[in-house]
């Protein structure tokens, strides 16, 4: 995993930038059981730009199989203190690996590198944050995406009028619950929804 890039795309900026009414940032995407697309099976997705060019969003209940925190450090050649907590690395999406977004508590902030998600989140996609989660002074709670997901202009707004996804809050206490076997079910309780009831079948 050397060589990972923690630098923001032109693109993403340029999402980050622009406001749009009816924006998504800030929510949680909730996959319907009906997803079909199985990268996006029961998938919560923290939304983190949205606009008229499209959308991005880190999925926060997909842990990366065979990848420790420390070890990523490591490759990085970041060194941490002894004892300070490891944070969890996430599947964050089926666009681009390589790069990674660290999304956090509003209690940390690199400056500009820093987008404010909503009132409680903010994301940080360079290398600032992991030297600071390293010696201690990093934000209170926060995950590492590798990779995001990614939508074109009214590709997101299309799938969500073909009842692919549902939309809620980001409480920061269900984006950085250890639990995420159950986020998208604690997701869909807080919309109000039991999964059981919804059709598992495609939508007209």
């Amino acid at each position: 995993m050397t060589g990972l890039n923690f630098h923001i795309t032109r693109r993403i900026l340029t999402l980050m930038d622009m406001e749009t009414p009816d924006h998504l940032d800030g929510k949680l995407l909730v996959a319907m059981p009906s997803m079909g697309d199985p990268r996006f099976a029961h998938s919560v997705i923290c939304m983190c730009a949205h606009s008229p060019e499209g959308a991005m969003g880190l999925i926060v209940n997909k842990p990366a199989q065979n990848l420790d925190f420390m070890e990523l450090l490591s490759q990085l050649d970041i060194t941490a203190d002894r004892g300070i907590p490891g944070i969890s690395v996430h599947y964050g999406g089926p666009v681009e690996h390589g790069r990674g977004f660290v999304l956090h508590t509003c209690d940390y902030s690199a400056g500009e590198s820093t987008l404010a998600v909503n009132d409680g989140l903010g994301m940080t996609a360079t290398l600032d944050i992991l030297e600071d989660i390293s010696l201690g002074r990093g934000p209170q709670n926060s995950l590492l995406a590798l990779g995001y997901a990614g939508w074109g202009p009214g590709q997101l707004e299309g799938e969500i009028r073909a009842n692919g996804w549902l939309v809620c809050d980001a409480d920061p206490s269900l984006v950085f619950d250890t639990n995420h076997s159950e986020k998208w079910h604690q997701a869909m309780a807080r919309i109000g929804i039991d999964p059981r009831m919804l059709s598992t079948g495609g939508s007209a």
